[in-house]
């Protein structure tokens, strides 16, 4: 008669050491250890991680810089909250434009013309992908940008990729949207080496919003104005045919910043010394230096300006209107230049 009661005790004990068990791992989550390292992930030369050196602020010289980014981290936040009703859980689909340095604890979304041809350049020096390379300047850009050289998120299973989330720094850098726009435009658009563009969205931007096209501006699709551009972006079809390509796609599209929590928001218009303070979180800041562009070919305000003042303020409007969150989610004013204002 006793022994049903010694078994139940028995799978009582066992139950609760089961609960114990995933107790402890819940609240001591460890980054899985890279190959060939001798500490563990994401710490450097300090046994800091990335994210703890950014919340201790003992360690931190530029406080200035500090106070910069927690104002910006708490801008996004209100944004959120004020403008986004909805949440939802992320997919893999979300993380592809997440890129992974184990190493050093770090995670970046990468937005197209946003400088993240340096950013995965210097990602391949820090993670060992650049080879023998230190510099990140000699590895050539269209390498950069070779599927598998880096890692994303979304390759990761659902537990390493939450795992990550949680203890890893996660940075993304943003650009005034429209600038963003009209340098995605003039670099895929106007120059004759990007064929493959002409061809893949030239020549469907032409036929569709081009009245009586020549012959042979459907072929090539190398003569695309910005106005025909920006007829393609507003049109309600094209986002039902296929989703936006990643060069003029929305950084809230991109990088999902309502629902992952990006702990540092760099600036294009702050580019270096944003770019200084992730490399000093990251405990790298003498082993890579981000490199700097030249700024005569940056596409500027007063150039998108001069882009946008063939546009009618109707199609200003509906742009606008179409870009809207990244401009409030990221603190970006409306451009003067418009003239629906």
């Amino acid at each position: 008669m006793r022994k049903p009661k010694v078994n139940r005790m028995v799978l009582a004990m066992c139950l609760w050491c089961f609960i114990m068990v995933i107790f402890y791992f819940h609240s001591n989550p460890k980054p899985a250890s890279p190959q060939g390292s001798g500490r563990s992930s994401g710490q450097g030369k300090s046994g800091r991680s990335p994210l703890q050196m950014l919340y201790d602020s003992d360690q931190l010289e530029q406080s200035a810089v500090q106070v910069t980014h927690q104002g910006r981290r708490e801008l996004l936040e209100d944004a959120c909250r004020s403008y986004t009703r909805k949440r939802r859980v992320l997919i893999p689909e979300d993380l592809k434009h997440i890129i992974v340095d184990d190493q050093h604890g770090l995670l970046y979304c990468y937005v197209p013309k946003v400088a993240c041809t340096n950013w995965k350049r210097v990602l391949m020096v820090l993670t060992g992908a650049a080879g023998p390379h230190r510099d990140p300047l000699a590895i050539p850009a269209n390498e950069a940008h070779v599927p598998g050289n880096l890692r994303t998120l979304s390759e990761y299973s659902t537990s390493q990729i939450n795992q990550r989330l949680r203890s890893y720094l996660k940075f993304v850098f943003v650009r005034e949207p429209f600038e963003r726009l009209v340098s995605a435009y003039r670099n895929k658009f106007t120059r004759s080496y990007n064929t493959a563009f002409h061809k893949r969205y030239g020549t469907k931007i032409i036929r569709q919003h081009r009245p009586d096209p020549q012959a042979e501006a459907l072929e090539r699709g190398d003569d695309v104005s910005f106005e025909e551009f920006v007829y393609y972006l507003v049109d309600p079809a094209t986002q039902r045919e296929e989703p936006f390509n990643e060069h003029w796609e929305r950084v809230h599209t991109l990088c999902h910043p309502c629902l992952i929590h990006y702990d540092v928001v760099g600036k294009y218009e702050t580019l270096e010394q944003d770019s200084r303070y992730v490399l000093q979180l990251a405990g790298v800041k003498g082993q890579v230096t981000f490199p700097t562009s030249a700024k005569s070919t940056r596409t500027t305000g007063d150039m998108a300006a001069q882009f946008f003042h063939s546009i009618s303020p109707f199609y200003q409007k509906k742009l606008y209107n179409l870009y809207h969150m990244d401009f409030l989610l990221f603190n970006y004013s409306t451009p003067e230049y418009l003239k629906f204002r």
